[in-house]
């Protein structure tokens, strides 16, 4: 059974960084599509972070040049650095995982669809 914990979210001010972690039991190896995602209160679960099976990764506009993901595979953990955090980055973030050994594409990777295994979320806040 696949497991993803997510941890380190709490509230900054506006300019902060944050680093959540995800660890990931059940799985042998992180050689998967990993992702981060958000969800904002009434809004839709959106797609933060992707880092693919050959390590490429891919950003959502919002965070790109702020977000860094990144996994270390020894501790089968997925990590997302975020910098320079904004009111608009507030939300619950959560851990994903596709373990199917299929393609995504680079758009399909980023949705919520394309991924099988979730973790319970993180909530960050960020004031202004």
């Amino acid at each position: 059974q696949v497991q993803l914990v997510e941890s380190g979210g709490g509230s900054v001010q506006a300019g902060g960084s944050l680093r959540l972690s995800c660890v990931v039991s059940g799985l042998t190896h992180l050689r998967y599509y990993m992702a981060w995602f958000r969800q904002a209160p009434g809004e839709e679960r959106e797609g933060v972070a992707v880092i693919a099976i050959d390590g490429n990764t891919t950003y959502a506009d919002s965070v790109k040049g702020r977000f860094v993901i990144s996994k270390d595979n020894a501790k089968n953990t997925l990590y997302l650095q975020m910098n320079s955090l904004k009111p608009e980055d507030t939300g619950r973030y959560y851990c994903a995982a596709n373990n199917l050994r299929v393609y995504l594409g680079p758009y399909f990777r980023l949705s919520p669809n394309a991924y099988n295994n979730w973790g319970q979320g993180t909530q960050v806040t960020v004031s202004s």
